[in-house]
């Protein structure tokens, strides 16, 4: 699969993702050929483009809830973009608590993890995905660690608000994602200022929500803080959320990284990120499934054949060279081999055989 701007776009190209409009309605499904007409409409949409199967490739395999993921990201998105305009403007947001509570109804009280797919980001629409994505980790984990509705809703809704302030941003530095100097976060954070007091009471923002995000604001840009004991544990999930979906997001000026590297990295540096919340992120989505390729320090890749629920670093792991088994939970297999990292297509799918995975796994 490959991603082709949309002044490249040809006649005949088939698509590897869905398209919907704000509304969610299906308006090209996977496998589709593109038409002059469609690719007329894929500009009018302002689309940076599309991904694009390869002539012999085959249709990647989706869920019914990946695309259900992928549908409400779209509308999300379209919805989000109205409710911060509105507030930019000085007007109560019509549709922001409605909104909120469409992301905890779907995803705020889930009994299974999902898989957490990422979209191309450009400069026009970077905010409204960033916030969208973060507000829906800050459901799934919130769910985790047994958050009371009225919770909910106040985590969710800062979430969704935290980063008002960058649409605000010139151009020049809008354009340069999270990637900022240090002159660059002094100016982020005169507007990031401004965004905080755009959430005002009259119109509808509560105080509990403008604390979180002024809470997120210090943290963010490196000014002293509470004390640890004293910051809400509502603003150290955003904390998280926020990070892994920047770090995980996809870009056209960057490669992201991958879900495993995020969480080794949050894993890694306990004193900045809280490990309740860390642990609840990775109840939430799935990583290190059955089926994900993987590469071992060895230099080994492999498969993974069983999701360690206990430790997600630490599954079983078949190896393509030697046709090993590396049960990884193992402490002397462990201390030899470890992941290094995720092996995945272009949009962080993997093509699972099942019945080969039960056949190994029933050999063992």
């Amino acid at each position: 699969m490959i991603f082709v701007k949309s002044e490249d776009l040809k006649y005949g190209m088939r698509l590897a993702k869905p398209i919907y409009n704000k509304s969610g309605v299906l308006l090209y499904e996977r496998n589709t050929r593109l038409t002059l007409q469609g690719i007329e409409s894929v500009k009018n949409f302002e689309l940076l483009g599309l991904y694009i199967l390869e002539p012999a490739e085959p249709v990647p395999p989706m869920s019914e809830e990946d695309l259900d993921f992928e549908r409400f990201q779209t509308m999300a998105v379209f919805s989000i973009r109205e409710e911060l305009n509105n507030l930019i403007a000085g007007r109560e947001p019509v549709n922001l608590k409605r909104l909120t509570n469409a992301i905890i109804t779907n995803y705020g009280r889930l009994d299974h993890k999902i898989n957490f797919t990422q979209s191309l980001r450009s400069t026009t629409d970077y905010i409204y995905k960033h916030v969208i994505n973060t507000a829906i980790l800050c459901a799934l984990i919130s769910a985790q660690m047994y958050y009371t509705p009225s919770e909910q809703e106040e985590i969710v809704m800062a979430s969704l608000l935290h980063d008002i302030g960058k649409l605000l941003l010139p151009d020049k530095i809008k354009e340069k994602y999270d990637d900022y100097d240090t002159n660059d976060l002094i100016i982020v954070r005169k507007f990031q200022s401004d965004g905080l007091g755009l959430l005002r009471p009259e119109l509808g923002i509560d105080s509990g929500v403008r604390r979180i995000v002024a809470q997120m604001h210090r943290i963010e840009y490196g000014e002293r803080t509470e004390d640890a004991g004293k910051l809400l544990k509502s603003t150290k999930i955003l904390k998280v959320s926020n990070l892994f979906d920047t770090m995980t997001s996809m870009k056209l000026s960057q490669e992201p990284v991958s879900e495993i590297a995020a969480v080794k990295y949050l894993l890694l540096n306990k004193d900045e990120y809280d490990e309740e919340v860390v642990g609840a992120l990775i109840k939430s989505i799935n990583i290190l499934t059955p089926g994900v390729c993987i590469e071992l320090s060895n230099h080994e890749k492999g498969l993974v054949l069983s999701e360690n629920p206990k430790n997600i670093l630490r599954p079983i792991v078949l190896g393509f060279t030697t046709n090993s088994i590396y049960d990884l939970s193992n402490n002397g297999v462990y201390r030899k081999y470890q992941i290094v990292d995720i092996m995945k297509t272009m949009d962080n799918r993997i093509k699972v055989d099942k019945e080969t995975l039960a056949e190994y796994m029933n050999k063992r």
